[in-house]
């Protein structure tokens, strides 16, 4: 796997080293996990903090699969 570089915002919940894009993918679920951010009723709803608000768009709740879409856009 090639590895990608986060924007600054990403850097912020993953590391600003770059890594392959499956890596990013862990770091960003053990942080969601760590901090609760996953939805209580519906597991599939990610719930925004501080950190990742900037990532999702502003958008307080995205869907897992919204999240994979909007995290590639904080990678080059």
């Amino acid at each position: 796997m090639r590895p990608v570089t986060p924007s600054a915002a990403l850097a912020e919940v993953v590391g600003n080293k770059p890594m392959p894009r499956t890596e990013v993918t862990k770091k960003l679920w053990a942080y969601i996990k760590k901090n609760g951010l996953q939805d209580k009723k519906n597991k599939r709803q990610i719930n925004a903090d501080a950190a990742l608000k900037p990532i999702f768009g502003g958008k307080a709740s995205v869907s897992m699969f919204d999240m994979t879409k909007m995290v590639s856009k904080h990678l080059s």
